[in-house]
């Protein structure tokens, strides 16, 4: 049982390696406002059915590496990330039972708080003027979570990932 585990746990680090990709990945200036947050949907869909192995520090490496990649504050996406995954796993088991549609009203909360703080940090940080445009990406994720859920858990079935 142990061996399965940790042969097939790289595919879960595929899918943030992916999740990184699509994140820095070029968009048409006019599409850049409607991005998804990639990372933060895969980092809820792990955190909610993988809790004992996707969690905190997971979100916290992520988003250093995010942080990273963007070229932002150190710390400012894992503050993010962090907190995203610390909502999920307070609303774990009330998330599961929900119906895919709550799941999304729920999702669109939890990372519309995201993207206000995200607001606030560059706010702080950057003295850029505050737009509450900021919060469309919380909404596109949100419409996008029955199918990254669905897909996620097609792929979690089909590699026995536990």
């Amino acid at each position: 049982m142990a061996s399965t585990h940790s042969r097939n746990g790289w595919i879960v680090w595929l899918t943030f390696a992916i999740g990184l990709l699509l994140s820095v990945s070029p968009l048409p200036q006019f599409m850049e406002i409607l991005r998804p947050l990639w990372l933060a949907l895969l980092l809820a869909f792990w955190s909610l059915n993988l809790p004992h192995k996707v969690g905190m520090v997971t979100a916290m490496c992520l988003g250093l590496a995010e942080d990273v990649l963007y070229g932002t504050l150190l710390g400012q996406n894992a503050l993010i990330l962090t907190l995203i995954t610390f909502l999920v796993l307070s609303l774990q088991q009330r998330l599961r039972m929900f119906p895919m549609w709550q799941q999304c009203l729920v999702i669109l909360v939890i990372f519309g708080l995201a993207q206000l703080v995200q607001l606030w940090l560059s706010a702080l940080t950057v003295n850029r003027q505050p737009t509450l445009a900021l919060v469309l990406p919380a909404l596109v994720s949100a419409l996008l979570w029955p199918w990254i859920s669905f897909g996620l858990r097609g792929l979690r079935r089909r590699y026995k990932i536990n």
